[in-house]
């Protein structure tokens, strides 16, 4: 088993936001953590890393690699994000430096693991870029952040979170502020370079038809507590708590029809 969370609990000035939360990632799957706004599907994924914000406090067991992470000292855990355990945030605008490049930003994640050169750094920031299928990579890794699109500045915050080629991606709603179109590019992007790493996948959502596309099971989440866990399959075609059935209407209310439903 990759990662383990169990009875993971999350507090914040004294109300629990995540509370009591367990699921597995095995190696090469593809989890898919949904709920509403404030179901605390993010803080959940924010704990894994030792990211959540001041004054939280998480208790439980996310155990990785048979390694427990919670209450790891920050230099460790420093070593672990990036490197075993990388992360996309829903709008890259906000998680990228506007006053660097795109190719120093893609490098830098390369130099704090790495024994490279600068150049080297470049180098990589350069095959990174391509492999996220971004137009003209010599040329594009020389730009700042505002002179891209949004589905541009995405393809980066990727590409700096799979420079390390990590065993573990989550990502966290990377495709909400993104049209139709661009939202199944980065989608089946993120398809693509999990099976040619071997990589496993935690993805956040709100969007049942999403889940659909990239992951193979889910956890459905509520006010912070897991409420439905199973297959994608299952929670699409037999759902079983308020939550999935809400979910699921609004999945099916953009038009979207899972397999066997008219």
């Amino acid at each position: 088993m990759t990662l383990a969370v169990r009875d993971l609990t999350v507090t914040i000035g004294g109300r629990r936001v995540v509370d009591g939360v367990s699921f597995d990632v095995a190696d090469g799957h593809r989890v898919g953590l949904i709920g509403e706004s404030g179901s605390g599907k993010s803080l959940t994924a924010l704990a894994v890393l030792g990211l959540l914000p001041d004054g939280a406090r998480a208790t439980g067991s996310i155990r990785w690699e048979d390694r427990e992470l919670i209450g790891m000292p920050d230099r460790r855990l420093a070593g672990i994000r990036g490197d075993e355990i990388g992360i996309v945030f829903q709008e890259p605008r906000t998680a990228l430096n506007p006053i660097r490049t795109v190719g120093r930003q893609i490098a830098e994640a390369v130099r704090i693991h790495e024994p490279v050169t600068r150049r080297q750094a470049r180098a990589r920031a350069v095959a990174e870029a391509a492999r996220v299928r971004l137009p003209d990579p010599e040329r594009i890794v020389d730009r700042y952040p505002h002179q891209l699109s949004g589905g541009q500045r995405q393809r980066v915050a990727i590409a700096m979170a799979l420079a390390c080629r990590p065993r573990l991606l989550i990502a966290d709603e990377p495709t909400t502020a993104l049209d139709v179109t661009i939202q199944a590019e980065i989608l089946e992007l993120l398809q693509s370079l999990a099976d040619d790493d071997g990589m496993s996948l935690v993805f956040i959502t709100h969007d049942l038809a999403v889940l659909s596309q990239i992951a193979t099971s889910g956890v459905v989440l509520e006010h912070g507590r897991v409420v439905e866990s199973g297959s994608v399959h299952t929670l699409l075609t037999a759902p079983a708590s308020p939550v999935t059935q809400g979910l699921l209407r609004d999945a099916t209310a953009t038009l979207w029809r899972p397999e066997g439903r008219a």
